[in-house]
C-alpha cells in the first residue's frame, strides 16, 4: 500500500527501563525483577509503532553519551530507520515500576540534558534536508531543557511544505494554543490537558468536541484531537466533530497508548484514508497498547482485532 513519507522528531528520547516489585515500601531495599529495556520518547515510539503496523518512517533522534549509544543499538535491533542528531550530554533514562500487590504503576521521568544554540542549529539543518514536500512530520514528546517555549513553532516553520502533527505537553502545548503555529495540520492532547487549556471541566464528549472545534476555528490547527482515556477519542475539524469509542480491554500499562494512537492515525492519513478511518485505527492502536506490558507498544494483531469495536460516530 502506497503512503506519503512520514518523518518523526524526538529531541528528548529516553532509554526506557521497566521492572516490577511486590510492594513499594518507603525506606526499604526493593528487589526488582529483570528490567525490560526499550527505546523511548514520543516521536521514536511513533516510528516504532508505524513499523509494527507495516508502515515506513524516518526517525530523527537526538542521541548523546553512552546511554545514547545503547539507545541507538535498541533502535537498530527493532529495524526502525533513523538518523541521529548529536545531542548534548547524556541521553536521559526513564523508569517504570509496577507494584505487583496492587497493580499500580509508578513512572519516573528524568529531565534530559540542556540544549544550547549549537544543538538547535543542527536540528534545523537536518529537518531542512529530510522533510519531504507533501509528507507528514510528527513533532512528539517533551521538549528538552534549554529550548524556547515556541520551539515547536520554529521547527514547523523549517518544514513549510510538510503536514505537521504536534503532540506535546506542558508549556509547549500552551504556547501552541495561545500563539497558533501557521499551517499546523494536527494538534493532539489528552483530556486533562484539554480541561487545563479550556479552564473548565469537559465532562462529556460533546463538551470535548465543542472545545476542540473552538480551537480549530481559532486557527490553532486544521484538526484537533482530544483523548478521553478509556472512553475514546474526539476529533474536530472546521466542518465535523467525530468520536471513536475505545475498545474494552484489560489494562496492563498505559505507557505508549498516545504514541500508538498517533502512529496509527498518521499512518492512515499517509495512505489517503479519511479522518474517520484514521480516528478508528488510532483508537484501536491505543486500546491495543494498554494491553501490552510495561513500555511495549501496540501489537498489529491486537489492533486489527479491536478495530471493529472502535466505532466512529458524529458528536
Amino acid at each position: 500500500m502506497t503512503q506519503a513519507p512520514i518523518l518523526t522528531l524526538t529531541l528528548n528520547p529516553a532509554l526506557d527501563m521497566a521492572t516490577e516489585v511486590h510492594d513499594i515500601i518507603p525506606g526499604h531495599k526493593l528487589r526488582c525483577s529483570e528490567p525490560q529495556l526499550d527505546p523511548g520518547g514520543g516521536g521514536l515510539n511513533v516510528s516504532r509503532a508505524i513499523k509494527a503496523l507495516g508502515g515506513d518512517s524516518l526517525a530523527l533522534v537526538a542521541i548523546g553519551g553512552l546511554t545514547g549509544d545503547r539507545l541507538a543499538g535498541l533502535i537498530r535491533a527493532e529495524g526502525v530507520t533513523f538518523l541521529s542528531i548529536l545531542g548534548p550530554g547524556e541521553t536521559r533514562q526513564s523508569l517504570t515500576v509496577n507494584e505487583a500487590s496492587t497493580g499500580k504503576q509508578f513512572r519516573f521521568m528524568l529531565p534530559g540534558p540542556v540544549w544550547g544554540e549549537a544543538e538547535r542549529a543542527r536540528v534545523f539543518t537536518l529537518l531542512r534536508a529530510t522533510a519531504r514536500p507533501g509528507g507528514i512530520s510528527v513533532i512528539s514528546g517533551s521538549q528538552p531543557p534549554g529550548v524556547p517555549v515556541d520551539f515547536p513553532a520554529q521547527l514547523a516553520a523549517s518544514m513549510p511544505e510538510s503536514r505537521v502533527v504536534l503532540d506535546t505537553s506542558g508549556s509547549a502545548l500552551t504556547e501552541a494554543v495561545r500563539h497558533p503555529i501557521p499551517g499546523l495540520e494536527v494538534l493532539r492532547m489528552d483530556g486533562e490537558e484539554g480541561e487545563a487549556l479550556a479552564d473548565r471541566p469537559l465532562p462529556t464528549r460533546e463538551d470535548t468536541a465543542e472545545f476542540a472545534q473552538s480551537l480549530v476555528r481559532a486557527g490553532v490547527a486544521k484538526i484537533v484531537i482530544v483523548a478521553r482515556g478509556a472512553e475514546g477519542n474526539v476529533l474536530a475539524d472546521k466542518d465535523s466533530r467525530l468520536f471513536a469509542k475505545a475498545a474494552r480491554v484489560k489494562v496492563k500499562s498505559t505507557v505508549g497508548a498516545g504514541d500508538s494512537f498517533v502512529a496509527a492515525f498518521v499512518l492512515a492519513l499517509s495512505r489517503g484514508q479519511s479522518n474517520a478511518d484514521a480516528l478508528a485505527l488510532g483508537s484501536a492502536a491505543a486500546s491495543a497498547a494498554v494491553m501490552s506490558d510495561a513500555t511495549q507498544l501496540c501489537r498489529p494483531e491486537d489492533v486489527m482485532r479491536l478495530l471493529s469495536e472502535c466505532v466512529v460516530s458524529a458528536v
